[in-house]
């Protein structure tokens, strides 16, 4: 997906009319002068969960892009109606087997230019094998003090942040 959402979107979905230009609220944006009405290019929510026992976090070695091959917290997209904290368990079961309970909030991160707004909570283990998925060539528990290579920029923020505010014991 392109960041800039009037490129992503050329006709209207409701009656298919070529969009055009227009400044709305402040900003141009797409707009279908049949139905007389503009588009909005809202954020795509994410959530990710770092699953914590003692000392060690649940990582999954990825399978696909972004971060191939690199090491991520369960993660995924939230499906429209779907609550934050059910995408958050749904998320984690896929892939890696383990049922969680959803814990405190960590922080909520998202950059500039960029269309996902990623909201990241932490969990604990109810039931549940460990095991890979489709997205994912191993799931594994780590030390914290001995963490594999992170698939994203925004990991160690979210760890140093997940670390001040839940104090993991």
């Amino acid at each position: 997906m392109n960041v800039n959402f009037a490129d992503d979107i050329r006709y209207c979905p409701y009656c298919r009319h070529e969009l055009e230009s227009r400044m709305v609220a402040g900003r141009l944006r797409p707009y279908c002068p049949a139905c007389d009405r503009p588009f909005f290019a809202d954020p795509k929510l994410a959530v990710a969960v770092i699953v914590w026992h003692g000392d060690r976090i649940v990582l999954q070695k990825r399978a696909i892009e972004p971060g191939l091959g690199l090491w991520s917290f369960p993660s995924g997209f939230v499906e429209r109606g779907e609550p934050v904290e059910e995408a958050a368990r749904r998320e984690v079961l896929e892939e890696t087997g383990l049922n969680i309970e959803v814990g405190q909030l960590v922080g909520l991160y998202s950059r500039q230019g960029q269309p996902v707004v990623l909201a990241v909570y932490e969990g604990r283990v109810v039931s549940g094998e460990l095991r890979s998925s489709e997205e994912s060539t191993a799931v594994e528990w780590f030390p914290l003090d001995a963490l594999p290579p992170l698939a994203f920029p925004h990991d160690a923020e979210i760890l140093r942040d997940w670390l001040r505010q839940c104090s993991p014991s």
